[in-house]
Formats: structure tokens, sequence, C-alpha cells
């Protein structure tokens, strides 16, 4: 079990990973290995487990999939119910959820779920992109030439600087992917527009974008005037300024001033805040009309002869 120990020793010694002993504590429980090579001291449980996993892996195949969460609930479905009619190998009188039921009544309350993850430590290249399994992920353009953790789950892997989640990607399993977030790449084209044009982060960006790009760089200046478009996002953040965008679209004749003027449109004003005042008008004011008659009465004095 690989996933457990690093070293087996003679009978039941083993020396666990890092990873599995931090369970081990979060759930409070001490592990507790068989011996190598012999099934015979949990033989009833080997032998339930094979008949069963046989008989699912049967029917799995048989059937269509769409992803592999489909099908582990598919499977913990199959094995609840497998609980129902199965009976308890040391008391057959009852169901093996029977006996789950009355043994629940003596568990503690369960912790929150164990974070279970392999870290190592990756370099970030030049192109600001990591080597994992001979695939490449990227990073923000910040990290590139550093060092940062790599936290490897099932399908997920997770890069961390300074304690600080810095980039999410799915994991692949094929090999000689590239896994880009073109949002990693934005400061970079603030230096060097003209990577907009062939860039290959940029290639997944959502439909609106693309439109305005491709409109964009049909004039001099295109470039950085896109790239100006997307230096916002990191303030605005990408749906705000994909609406801006799809609104200057439609307007016919988008241009960087456009989608910046109904970004600012589209945030809501601030509230001034009225300072509390101890002098408050308790009397209103009455206007006297007859002042202005007065000084039509008067002479005029007339300053030049």
């Amino acid at each position: 079990m690989k996933t457990a120990v690093d070293k087996v020793g003679e009978g039941k010694l083993r020396n666990v990973n890092a990873r599995f002993l931090a369970m081990t504590g979060h759930y409070l429980f001490e592990a507790d290995f068989c011996n190598r090579a012999s099934g015979w001291e949990k033989g009833i449980v080997e032998k339930n487990v094979q008949d069963r996993r046989r008989q699912l892996g049967q029917e799995l195949q048989h059937r269509h999939w769409s992803n592999l969460a489909e099908i582990n609930a598919w499977l913990a479905t199959e094995c609840r119910a497998a609980w129902s009619v199965m009976d308890h190998p040391d008391s057959p009188e009852m169901t093996i959820a029977d006996v789950l039921e009355e043994e629940q009544l003596h568990l503690m309350p369960c912790p929150r779920p164990f974070n279970g993850y392999v870290e190592r430590t990756v370099r970030v290249t030049s192109t600001s992109l990591i080597h994992y399994q001979r695939n490449h992920y990227s990073v923000p353009v910040e990290h590139a030439h550093h060092l940062l953790s790599l936290r490897i789950y099932p399908e997920t892997l997770v890069m961390i600087a300074d304690n600080h989640e810095v980039a999410r990607h799915v994991r692949h399993f094929d090999r000689h992917q590239v896994s880009y977030d073109w949002q990693h790449y934005i400061p970079l084209i603030q230096r060097k527009p003209g990577a907009l044009r062939n860039g290959a982060p940029f290639a997944d960006m959502p439909e609106p974008f693309m439109r305005l790009q491709r409109y964009l760089l049909k004039r001099e200046g295109g470039d950085r005037i896109m790239a100006s478009v997307l230096a916002v996002i990191p303030e605005h953040g990408v749906e705000a300024v994909q609406v801006a965008v799809e609104l200057a679209l439609s307007a016919g004749r988008p241009s960087g001033e456009h989608v910046l003027n109904i970004l600012a449109r589209l945030r809501p004003s601030e509230t001034p805040h009225i300072a509390d005042s101890p002098m408050v008008l308790t009397v209103e004011s009455q206007p006297n009309v007859q002042r202005y008659d007065s000084l039509c009465q008067e002479k005029e004095v007339r300053h030049v002869e």
C-alpha cells in the first residue's frame, strides 16, 4: 500500500509516510498492519470484497459513463445497497447495515474532512509553467524562476506560494498536455502586448474577449488597447469586464475607452457619508421680496458726468 507505507519492515513493522501519519492523527486512530502475504488473517473480508468487486466490475463494463464522478456515485449506491442484503460474517443473523447502524451509536463525531494530498516542491520555468508527470501547468508570471509547493490531489493540482494558493488546475493523466490559465499572463502583456497575437495562453479566453481582440488587432496599436482592457480584470473581475466588452461590441464600434467607460458606469457608486452636525436649522427662513422693491425706489447715483 504505497499510498500509506514508505518501507515494509519485519512482521507488522511499517514506515508510514508523513501524510498518512497526519491522517491518523486527524481522525485519532492507530494503524494496525497485517503481516506480509498473509491474506488468511482477514480472509472473509478479502473474499467478500473480491466477490463484490467482480460483480460490480462486470456490470460496470456494460454501462456507459460520462465521467469518473458518475462512476463513483454509482459505486457508492451499489455498495450501500449490498450492505442491506449481505450477512455480517461474525453475526449471520444481522446484515452489515444493521451492524453498522448499531456501531454508529458508539462512534465519536467525525471531524472535518482531512485535507489529503501529496506535497512536493517544484520550480517554475521562464514561461511560467511547472512540470509534473510529463505535463505542464501555468502559474502567475510573477512566480517565474521561483520554487513553489505543489499539492497533488486525485483530480486537482494546487500551487502554493507563501502559504497562499496561487494557481489551481484540473489534473491531466495523458502525457505532453499543457494547461494554461490566460489570466496568469495578464501582467506580461502589459510589457509585451504583441504576445496577444500568437500567445497560446490567450487562445482560451472567453468568446467576447476573442471577438474584441480580432476587431482591435485590425488597427494599428490594437494590441496595446486590448492589453489595457485586460489589465483591469484583476481589479474589476472577469465577469464585470466581460459584460462591459459585450455591451461595447453590441454598440458596433468598440474601443478601449468605450469598454472602460461602460465598466465605470456599471460599477455601483458609493453613497457619500453625511457628517453629523450639532447645528440644526429649526426655523425655516421666510423670503422677503419687498427688499427688492425698496432698491428700485432709490435714485441711482451717477458716477460719471
